[in-house]
């Protein structure tokens, strides 16, 4: 009896702290960086760098949401969508979330320095500065364009796993990192919109609150546009072929189309149907890249 009630605690107690890793966010960074690995190489990737990057890039991903957690704790509070985590409701602890974060991040750190190289090790720990500190201590209070210049560190991923199996950054990665970073703020300005209420009441200067909802409805639209336009250069380079090109010309008026519903015709429903479609639409993109990539390799080598 004593056994099983350790063991239920210990399976609690671990819940708690995966609860701090935000686990839906980790898997989408995880899986653009692994996407980021199959394109650099025509072929498959070398197993024990791929499997150690995509083991430590997730590692630092959760470290960083972990203390996230730790800084916004009093935010999070006051906030319906995040006063139920673990730090608010007080089931763990500041300092347990701290070492849990500088554990679970060194553990990444080590296996990228390791056994992957040292560029993606850096790589990685300046995304972990950059989400961490720069944007959750400093601009997330500060700005309104937060999430624009934040999102450069949400934008790594596809890069981290670039250069975990060819030990450089291409300029095909940096398109990766560009399509993210104009994805971010349509995808955050849409749930911005509809939990605006909660951020005036956190204090916190998002676009809805400071510029009012019709100026963020009208940059939602733009930044669509500019992602719509964006998404078309992997194609224009040649780094994808008409596979991937057909299916983000479909991806992307379904994005348009939500974004001018916003514009036109707001409600908090289509501001959150709007997000969540956001999610779709990179995890659908980056799969698109995929498969064209080989396809296209498919195609060529016959020909060699």
């Amino acid at each position: 009896m004593t056994s099983s009630l350790i063991l239920q605690v210990s399976a609690c107690r671990c819940q708690q702290f995966l609860r701090l890793c935000k686990l839906r966010v980790v898997s989408l960074i995880v899986f653009t960086a692994v996407i980021g690995m199959f394109l650099a190489v025509p072929g498959w990737p070398p197993l024990v760098p791929m499997l150690a990057a995509t083991l430590g890039i997730a590692l630092v991903a959760a470290a960083a949401a972990a203390f996230n957690c730790l800084v916004e704790q009093k935010i999070d509070a006051v906030m319906a969508r995040t006063r139920a985590r673990p730090l608010p409701t007080g089931e763990v602890s500041s300092m347990q979330t701290l070492v849990f974060s500088g554990l679970v991040g060194g553990g990444g750190m080590y296996l990228l320095h390791a056994y992957v190289n040292p560029l993606t090790a850096w790589l990685t720990l300046a995304t972990f500065v950059g989400y961490a500190v720069v944007y959750t201590i400093f601009l997330k209070p500060a700005t309104p364009q937060n999430i624009v210049i934040g999102g450069a560190s949400g934008a790594m991923p596809p890069v981290l796993g670039w250069a975990a199996v060819t030990g450089e950054v291409s300029s095909d990665a940096l398109l990766l990192f560009l399509i993210i970073f104009v994805w971010t703020p349509p995808h955050f300005w849409a749930l911005a919109l509809y939990r605006r209420k909660e951020y005036a009441k956190a204090g916190l200067p998002m676009l809805p609150v400071t510029h009012g909802e019709a100026y963020t409805r009208l940059q939602v639209l733009l930044y669509t546009i500019a992602l719509s336009a964006v998404t078309l250069l992997p194609f224009v380079t040649g780094m994808s072929g008409l596979i991937y090109l057909g299916g983000a010309l479909i991806l992307d008026a379904v994005f348009l189309y939500y974004a001018v519903s916003i514009y036109r015709h707001y409600s908090d429903a289509l501001a959150q149907k709007t997000f969540r479609y956001s999610i779709l639409y990179l995890s659908l993109l980056f799969a698109l890249l995929l498969i064209d990539h080989y396809w296209m390799i498919n195609l060529i080598q016959p020909a060699g």
